[in-house]
């Protein structure tokens, strides 16, 4: 089965989502600028939620610091700690194929851990510490040696959000999971024109008493923009299925993974700068298709030609407009297969896709999908 997730969000001023100078992230669509939020900010943002973690039994922990788990680990093994320096050396070098140790203390690259992943490598290490019996011989042994070893890569459980939103790894010592659920850039449904605020921070001790008593105490500037976004996600249920074919616990929670990830993305907002802008909004849209024909397809081309508000629309709204419209075209002339269509939006003044269900309030849009995958 096949659930498709589109979702019109409108932020006032934020910078929800940096590029490398700070600016907040952009892209060209269109043929005009957009503001634009990348898949790895979102699929974090989904990560790190109250709601999301609430509702699974473990996070995974995507890092570089599994050198400083895997000791954490071997000290709660009760493993000398004459050992430890040694292996934390050792476990840098997993998730490279030479095995190549860093100087840094850390993995060359960034991996996506369940706890049971940590715990194989952990008593991997202490079997090889075993084995080895002596700092010096343990010296000698090659972290491709470990890796060698690793035992059950293939059925070691896995989280759910590592089922989702898969792993891809250079190492023998954990196994690759193709993502179920695959995210897209969000994109403007309109036009943006990227914008800076140059800040003063007074300093309360300073009361203008002398020349040198005054001024700012500091000045900058942060760059921002306001963006109504359009944001698209695809979860393959089989997919998921098969992923977490060797995690029972996780396993039974996917009858509400459809209803959990809806939450998630409905209540959940980016971090970048929250404290500065506090852009926490919720969405004007929220549109499902379920499909057992798994042919996925995102609406992004209804806004190809920028929103713009008219004297009787809101920006909001004419972006509501354009995505109901592109949803009865694309339908209509490729004669889709779609099961089940749910329409949720805030506005009554917006035409829902034909054959869709109108859904009342957000709460009855979770209720369809109570238990269902």
């Amino acid at each position: 089965m096949l659930y498709e997730f589109h979702i019109i969000k409108n932020y006032p001023p934020t910078n929800l989502n940096r590029d490398d100078t700070g600016s907040p992230k952009s892209c060209l669509f269109g043929g005009v600028q957009r503001g634009r939020i990348s898949s790895q900010c979102l699929k974090r943002s989904w990560r790190q939620s109250d709601i999301f973690n609430s509702f699974i039994n473990e996070i995974g922990i995507r890092t570089r610091k599994l050198p400083e788990l895997i000791v954490n680990e071997l000290r709660s093994k009760g493993v000398a700690e004459e050992f430890m320096q040694i292996a934390l050396q050792k476990v840098t070098g997993f998730g490279n194929d030479k095995g190549t140790e860093n100087k840094d203390g850390r993995t060359s690259q960034i991996m996506f851990f369940s706890q049971q992943d940590i715990i194989a490598v952990a008593d991997r290490v202490h079997e090889a510490i075993n084995e080895a019996g002596t700092v010096k011989d343990f010296e000698k042994i090659n972290a491709k040696e470990i890796q060698k070893k690793m035992k059950d890569v293939s059925i070691r459980p896995i989280t759910i959000d590592i089922a989702l939103f898969g792993r891809m790894v250079t190492s023998e010592a954990f196994a690759d999971v193709e993502a179920s659920m695959q995210v897209a850039h969000a994109i403007s449904t309109h036009a943006i024109s990227q914008e800076s605020d140059f800040y003063t921070a007074v300093d309360d001790l300073v009361k203008g008493d002398s020349e040198d008593d005054t001024g700012a105490g500091m000045m900058g500037d942060i760059d921002y923009n306001s963006s109504c976004y359009y944001i698209y996600a695809a979860l393959d249920t089989d997919q998921l299925r098969i992923n977490l074919e060797h995690s029972p616990e996780a396993l039974k929670l996917t009858g509400k993974i459809v209803q959990c990830l809806l939450e998630t993305m409905a209540y959940s907002n980016p971090s970048g700068k929250q404290n500065s802008f506090a852009g926490h909004v919720l969405p004007d849209v929220v549109y499902v298709e379920k499909k057992h024909k798994k042919i996925p397809v995102s609406y992004a081309n209804a806004f190809v030609k920028p929103a713009y508000q008219t004297r009787d629309k809101d920006l909001v709204q004419v972006s509501e407009d354009k995505l109901a419209r592109e949803i009865d075209n694309l339908s209509k002339k490729f004669e889709l297969d779609i099961d089940k269509k749910l329409w949720f939006c805030t506005s009554d003044d917006v035409k829902q896709p034909d054959n869709s269900i109108k859904v009342a309030s957000f709460k009855n849009l979770l209720d369809y999908f109570s238990d269902e995958i």
